[in-house]
């Protein structure tokens, strides 16, 4: 099951205009406060910067949203920013767009152009992603299904992960949740009913939309 869009990982990019260097960052995150603390940390790296213009959205629904123009004028950097962002149904990540002036005005609207632009840059850097909700399922077997399960690993159904060797093996099969019931049946066929779980529980996991 779809949960929202969001970024797949961290990305930078840089974007020059007028002799202004505009630096930004996109990060994936989970929550506000993440978010706030990764905002804090870039302008913490970029304290000698004209500006560092931030832009937060969280929530699956795009529930929360902020941004500062960080002395910038009013409605030409942040607030752009955050606009092209929900505009393009993406949640959950922080933007923070650096700015070391050039000298030149850019203008209002200039600003707005050469913020967003920069935006865009830095969540291409990170990539576009879905994020989905899986199955993490903790199982039990005996080595003679390792190989096997390996194979069939790879063919992309379910990644196999976190494996423990004693006598048996234990390793952790991640899905998505709507293929659950398929991995467990395989499971079952495959070991004659010999696999025994562990442990289950939900996650999440990111699909990456932005690549051939």
């Amino acid at each position: 099951m779809l949960l929202y869009r969001s970024l797949y990982g961290y990305g930078e990019a840089e974007y020059v205009i007028q002799k202004s260097r505009f630096i930004a960052q996109a990060m994936p995150v989970e929550t506000y406060d993440e978010a706030k603390a990764f905002v804090m940390k870039v302008k913490e790296k970029y304290r000698d910067a004209t500006h560092n213009v931030p832009a937060i959205i969280t929530g699956p629904g795009q529930e929360v949203q902020w941004a500062s123009d960080d002395g910038e004028p009013s409605g030409t950097s942040g607030l752009p920013v955050l606009k092209m962002i929900a505009g393009e149904g993406l949640t959950n990540l922080a933007v923070v767009i650096t700015r070391y002036f050039g000298g030149i005005k850019l203008g209002t609207g200039g600003l707005a152009r050469a913020y967003t632009a920069a935006a865009r840059l830095g969540i291409e850097a990170a990539g576009r992603c879905d994020v989905m909700e899986s199955s993490l399922l903790r199982y039990e077997f005996e080595y003679s299904f390792l190989s096997k399960l390996q194979n069939l690993a790879a063919d992309g159904k379910f990644e196999l992960t976190d494996p423990e060797y004693s006598d048996v093996v234990r390793a952790q099969i991640r899905c998505l949740s709507e293929n659950e019931s398929e991995i467990r049946s395989l499971m079952t066929n495959l070991t004659s009913g010999q696999a025994r779980i562990l442990s289950e529980e939900k996650g999440i996991i990111r699909i990456r939309t932005d690549r051939g």
